[in-house]
């Protein structure tokens, strides 16, 4: 039950920073139309909120060393960013879409 409301209060975080940024870029004279598109969806925005918080956990630590490492292999910040995100789907299968369709918009290094 905790966990379904966490979802919530980050899903609710996510609309009211969504709303905000669609009301500050209309303000500014920009047209919606052109921008909203590129806006990440509420549940693209809990996938990237979880993945900053795994992402700095101790958990993440030292494979985020690895592959952040100057040493390391080119594609290791991809290998982790695709182990971080599919942590996330396998832990709230809810967010899956989400997951791989913020996957398939982040370039190879965040």
């Amino acid at each position: 039950m905790e966990e379904s409301s966490t979802l919530e209060r980050l899903r609710q975080d996510a609309r009211d920073e969504l709303s905000a940024l669609i009301e500050l870029r209309c303000r500014l004279g920009e047209d919606p139309w052109v921008f909203l598109p590129d806006l990440p969806s509420v549940d693209e925005q809990v996938v990237a909120t979880l993945r900053e918080e795994r992402m700095h956990s101790d958990e993440w630590g030292r494979a985020r060393a690895r592959a952040y490492h100057p040493a390391a292999h080119e594609g290791e910040v991809a290998r982790f960013e695709y182990e971080l995100l599919r942590g996330i789907a396998l832990d709230h299968p809810d967010l899956s879409a989400a997951v791989w369709s913020v996957l398939d918009r982040v370039p190879t290094a965040w």
